[in-house]
């Protein structure tokens, strides 16, 4: 039985987001970013006028300046955009329980229970297109197709608020003559190597002998040929299974190094508190934390663990960090040691860090618990964590701390879930 899936991108997110919240300056080049005045981060999202002048996700501010003098910056703001995600989830679950995000600003939609009841696969697109525009007040571009890769494709053929049909009797028509880079998956490098090989559309790939891309690039090969031929069968997930953004991650650089595991513990509790309550206030656990470090001399490097349980409990976020810093750095336990060992046995102190949960679910997630965990001590945390993200929200920040902070007030004296910006990760195309 053939299927009908959607594929809905909402166009330039972050902007149109934020054009709703400053109506002001629609029709100006707008470009949503890291913070332009501390003159560092990237363009994340730039609306369609600045993209008229050939500014770009992932590039530089100073150069997306140059190419549009009037180019007006605007910070980016994740909860915003989250919550604007979630309601264009609520709209897709009208249509359909198997909706999965791709990226915070992308879904997929198996509509095919819908079809005998909402009409057609374009009709249903198009009656989300119209309810995203008339409810939410931005513009989604839908592919309608018969798999999930061809359905991106569709989203992708026409931008703006665009509908387009990939279906079994037009995909050699339309897939097959763009750029194999258009396809799911071919990154730069796969681009060159299939360049170097003679292939340059989707069509060209679908033609290909699967014998001698299976010897180029092993499976990937297998992958690609069935995508550019239409075999692709994987099922779009039930929704509330998978998280729309893929880590979510703090780090800051500290007012003054850190020259004890002391130090280190506190900055770390500070940035697992930021993640943690990140996580919580979007309805997302992770199953991976990993830490990133800088030494005073810019020496970097970063560690990975698998959690035990998905988790957005501080404590245990904090935790396993601090266990992949000892077991990657060696500093003296506190300020006595320091004292009197010197600092020849030890390596340099230490200027950033950073932490991120990553591998996300929702809390709708289920999973076996560990069999040696505590649950009333589990469950405990994590109403103390809410506890006190209610009272911070009440009576600010600084109004409730853990003792840690106590020791040492340059170091603690950071908001870091306020102060700092947290980039949660998706996989744009």
């Amino acid at each position: 039985m053939s299927r009908t899936i959607l594929h809905s991108d909402c166009n330039c997110f972050y902007a149109s987001v934020e054009l709703l919240h400053h109506p002001e300056i629609r029709g100006k080049p707008v470009a949503v970013c890291g913070d332009p005045d501390a003159r560092h981060g990237i363009i994340l999202t730039a609306d369609y006028e600045a993209k008229r002048y050939g500014v770009k996700t992932g590039m530089a501010l100073w150069q997306a300046r140059q190419l549009c003098p009037d180019l007006i910056f605007l910070p980016a703001r994740m909860d915003l955009y989250l919550r604007f995600s979630r309601m264009a989830q609520e709209i897709y679950s009208e249509y359909t329980d198997k909706v999965e995000p791709f990226g915070i600003d992308e879904s997929w939609l198996d509509v095919s229970d819908s079809v005998s009841i909402k009409g057609d696969g374009y009709s249903i697109a198009k009656e989300i297109n119209n309810r995203m525009k008339k409810e939410l007040g931005i513009t989604v571009s839908i592919g309608v197709s018969f798999n999930k890769v061809f359905a991106k494709l569709g989203s992708d053929y026409k931008k703006p608020d665009a509908i387009t049909t990939m279906g079994k009797d037009e995909y050699r028509t339309k897939a097959w003559p763009l750029p194999v880079s258009d396809l799911l998956y071919v990154g730069r490098a796969t681009d060159r190597k299939l360049r170097t090989m003679g292939v340059k559309t989707i069509g060209d790939l679908a033609l290909m002998d699967e014998g001698i891309l299976t010897k180029k690039f092993g499976k990937v090969g297998n992958i690609l040929h069935a995508f550019a031929n239409g075999y692709d069968t994987s099922p779009v997930k039930i929704e509330n299974t998978s998280a729309p953004i893929k880590s979510v991650g703090n780090s800051t650089t500290t007012p003054k190094d850190m020259r004890t595991d002391e130090d280190v513990k506190i900055v770390l509790y500070i940035l697992a508190e930021s993640v943690a309550a990140r996580l919580r206030e979007n309805g997302f656990r992770c199953r991976t934390v990993e830490i990133s470090i800088r030494d005073k001399e810019l020496f970097h490097f970063s560690k990975q663990m698998k959690l035990k349980n998905a988790s957005n409990i501080t404590g245990e976020i904090a935790e396993a960090a601090y266990m992949l810093y000892k077991k990657s750095y060696s500093l003296p336990a506190n300020e006595y040691e320091l004292k009197s060992f010197g600092t020849e046995f030890y390596q340099k102190p230490l200027r950033s860090i950073g932490i991120s949960g990553s591998d996300l679910v929702t809390d709708f997630y289920w999973e076996q618990m560990d069999i040696f965990m505590d649950p009333k001590l589990r469950e405990k945390r994590m109403k103390m964590d809410v506890t006190v993200d209610n009272i911070r929200k009440r009576f600010g920040f600084y109004s409730i701390q853990r003792g840690l902070m106590y020791r040492d007030s340059i170091l603690s004296a950071c908001n870091a879930k306020e102060d700092h910006t947290v980039h949660p990760i998706g996989y744009f195309g």
